[in-house]
């Protein structure tokens, strides 16, 4: 909950100074397309939660159409770091898996406030939904068997291995050839502000909520409570270009 409640306190003092610099607002400047980019932080995730990448056009002067792909990593709450005794290196102890979520969506943003050429800032509801594609990878753990600190074995995690005998995560994207896919949905709600001081040019963030829906539940930790429905609230810090 503390994590949740100091992500909302950030959020909502973006928010106070996009809505200030908003009253600036005077006469607009047009465009018919964008093309943006970002980097997402989310309650779901690590320090960073996975990039997104959309693509939008204007269908009138209010409303643009938007395509939107988002690459995600989505951890279990209950998932702690711990430190190996025998190496110093951290691991996640009781997961069995990974859960990366490829998103595909489809949607729209409704203009609110529209901005003035270099000052100003654009402001603009969003609602998306598309199919979410689960990856879930076994999670690989190296561990050294027989109380042996020379040699070491990585293999997927399984309760038999006694955590004093783990020496850390197995390498990146191990196991990720031996995947399951589960198939799902996401439903995305947010605000969008510009902030950027150059037509051509998008900077700025986007905050707001998305759920992922799966036809099952996906086991990340077996030993906890595991889920088909994952709720999250987001932060999106983005740049890309318009015309």
């Amino acid at each position: 909950m503390l994590r949740v409640e100091k992500f909302l306190i950030l959020t909502i003092c973006c928010v106070f100074l996009v809505l200030s610099a908003a009253a600036q607002t005077q006469d607009s400047y047009e465009y018919q397309s964008e093309f943006i980019w970002g980097i997402n932080k989310n309650t779901s995730g690590g320090l960073i939660g996975g990039i997104v990448f959309k693509k939008a056009r204007k269908l009138n002067d209010r409303v643009l159409e938007t395509f939107g792909l988002e690459l995600m990593n989505v951890k279990h709450p209950q998932e702690v770091r711990r430190s190996s005794s025998t190496t110093g290196n951290y691991f996640i102890y009781g997961k069995s898996n990974y859960l990366y979520a490829i998103r595909l969506q489809y949607g729209r943003d409704l203009i609110l406030f529209k901005k003035a050429p270099q000052q100003g800032a654009e402001i603009k509801s969003i609602f998306a939904i598309g199919p979410t594609i689960g990856v879930v990878a076994p999670y690989y753990i190296e561990y050294y068997p027989n109380n042996n600190d020379m040699v070491s074995v990585r293999t997927p995690w399984n309760p038999s291995i006694s955590i004093g005998d783990i020496g850390g995560t197995g390498r990146v994207f191990e196991g990720l050839g031996e995947s399951k896919i589960v198939p799902g949905l996401n439903i995305k709600a947010a605000m969008n502000f510009e902030l950027g001081t150059i037509k051509s040019q998008v900077t700025g963030f986007e905050a707001g909520f998305l759920m992922d829906i799966y036809t099952e539940k996906i086991e990340i930790m077996p030993t906890a409570k595991n889920y088909s429905v994952f709720p999250t609230l987001f932060l999106t810090l983005f740049y890309g270009s318009r015309k």
